[in-house]
């Protein structure tokens, strides 16, 4: 019988677990190379254990249920919760219970059954002018009439917004998330759309006066890893940590869990422990410029002027949960038309 794509990888790092008695284990992980590479090779540095790595664009949890009980995967780290709650749904994940982890993570950035766990967080920060006399702001503030014709943002059905408008909602109700959207689509300067970077290209360009994006592209701008010209972008801008009116500063999240049929277990909890270490965890705010989870750990000089974030303690899960709603409202008031 002849054996799938999937299959054959799958029989091979099984395989190879048993030939290296288990002192290895299996990642599937849709980070960028770049970032994770770093910290898989200073975890085998620390404990001895090899991670074999299977970098995927998207599929993640399909190719996993594809594969079943027979999957080789041991862990699975991806970006945003909505992810991460997608895995625990589909019946992919198995619940974890280690000290080492509620130590080191905040409850409301971990699943309260073990099934997921943030390892860093990037901030939804605004952008604007660097001439503004803007030292403080809210994500209410958007909609404001005063800032009619001023604003810069991405798809409303780009995860990132997503997430957002489904952090407004568990703030104020379905009913005001509509009506915040709502202003904000008549305070735009241009249609929604583009990237992160492209609202601080247009700030500079005049198009508009400020934009909701994401933190870690400042660091990524300001480190010359975009490119002279996006260096030119971010000198253009100040970046204000906005907060929920009785809240705080919204956050998304990178994380991971331990896959149902894990053939080793244990050393794929031995490696989720060791990412919130202090040590992985100043990786990772040097790799890309992501906050910490663990409380203490520094955030990367390049982005020493962000540092102060009070993050919105609003459970991620109960986040993940008001993503349709979220999108079904941008798409209600034809956010992105």
């Amino acid at each position: 019988m002849r054996l799938g794509l999937s299959g054959l990888i799958g029989a091979v790092l099984a395989a190879q677990a048993v030939a290296a008695g288990a002192q290895e284990l299996n990642l599937y992980t849709t980070r960028e190379p770049g970032l994770i590479e770093p910290l898989l090779a200073s975890f085998t540095e620390s404990t001895g254990v090899k991670v074999n790595t299977i970098f995927l664009k998207d599929g993640l949890p399909e190719r996993v249920e594809q594969e079943g009980e027979a999957s080789p995967a041991d862990v699975l780290m991806t970006v945003d919760i909505g992810n991460l709650v997608d895995l625990v749904d589909r019946g992919l994940t198995q619940p974890v219970e280690s000290e080492v982890l509620a130590a080191a993570i905040p409850a409301n950035l971990r699943d309260k059954d073990g099934n997921w766990f943030a390892l860093s967080q990037r901030a939804r920060v605004l952008y604007a002018d660097k001439d503004l006399d803007l030292s403080s702001f809210t994500y209410e503030d958007l909609a404001k009439p005063e800032w009619k014709g001023k604003v810069c943002i991405r798809s409303g059905q780009h995860p990132y917004n997503v997430a957002l408008t489904a952090s407004y909602i568990v703030h104020h109700g379905e009913e005001a998330a509509k009506a915040w959207l709502e202003g904000v689509k008549a305070n735009l300067a241009r249609q929604a759309g583009g990237g992160d970077r492209d609202v601080a290209r247009d700030i500079m360009g005049g198009i508009c006066e400020i934009g909701i994006a994401n933190s870690y592209y400042v660091g990524l701008m300001r480190s010359g890893a975009g490119g002279p010209e996006q260096e030119e972008w971010v000198k253009a801008i100040k970046v204000v940590l906005p907060t929920f009116e009785g809240g705080g500063t919204q956050v998304n999240v990178s994380g991971a869990a331990v896959a149902k049929h894990a053939p080793n277990r244990d050393q794929a909890v031995q490696l989720l422990e060791y990412l919130v270490s202090d040590e992985a965890q100043k990786l990772y705010a040097e790799a890309n410029f992501e906050y910490p989870v663990k409380p203490g750990v520094a955030v990367s000089p390049v982005i020493e002027d962000i540092a102060d974030l009070k993050a919105d303690g609003t459970d991620l899960t109960e986040i993940a949960r008001q993503r349709k709603a979220a999108s079904e409202l941008a798409e209600a008031v034809g956010f992105d038309n």
